[in-house]
């Protein structure tokens, strides 16, 4: 008789995480003051909840990955971009603030190229990536809609759920809002290539980009 022992799929680990609660507004912005903008540390917050994220490997590999395939998109598709990585996306009237890994003005770049972005008056970015690997405490999909970014990609190291905002929620879909033709097979395709040849996905991508604005 052969005896079937189950394969368990390894943990992994892309983040360390250190959770306060019962933080005020006031504290977290001391707390961003305190720790500058020098540091490899990330910072959300959210009605109390605060939380740094200090990402590993497995995070950075991902995140970067994640934005060079977004700037092929937005290169090969003619569009235009403003790049906004992980600067604080702080909204003291929902006391919420993030610093996502990516961040990116895409539909709205010309309404704020070439000067600095102001949440109190500007739109949100159009489009926010995050890694999160290790479990989060803080409900990114919930903080990210309730500030309005139409559009939402979450990576956790094995699935990718991209969200597009309707009425301050957001609902899961299957293709990306600001590039349509791009399902979330091609995204894991790009990524497979990518771990064993980051040189390979680029050309594949930009090949299949180009041969699909042909038709």
């Amino acid at each position: 008789m052969v005896s079937m022992t189950p394969i368990i799929a390894p943990v992994l680990v892309g983040e360390r995480r250190v959770v306060f609660h019962n933080i005020t507004w006031q504290g977290y912005q001391q707390l961003l003051s305190i720790l500058g903008e020098n540091r490899a540390s990330r910072v959300t917050f959210d009605r109390g909840i605060l939380e740094i994220t200090m990402p590993l490997e497995e995070h950075e590999f991902f995140g970067r990955l994640i934005e060079r395939m977004i700037v092929i998109l937005v290169v090969e598709l003619g569009l235009k971009v403003k790049t906004m990585g992980s600067t604080t996306l702080d909204r003291s009237d929902l006391e919420r603030g993030a610093e996502p890994d990516n961040a990116y003005y895409i539909q709205n770049q010309s309404l704020v190229a070439g000067r600095k972005v102001d949440l109190a008056t500007d739109p949100p970015p159009d489009l926010v990536v995050e890694v999160d690997i290790t479990h989060s405490d803080i409900n990114k999909p919930a903080l990210y809609a309730s500030m309005g970014v139409p559009e939402f990609w979450r990576y956790n190291g094995r699935e990718w759920s991209i969200y597009r905002v309707q009425t301050n929620r957001y609902t899961e879909v299957a293709n990306s809002p600001t590039f349509p033709m791009v399902s979330k097979e091609r995204l894991y395709e790009f990524l497979a290539v990518a771990q064993t040849d980051e040189v390979a996905a680029e050309i594949n991508l930009r090949q299949w980009v180009r041969e699909f604005t042909k038709q």
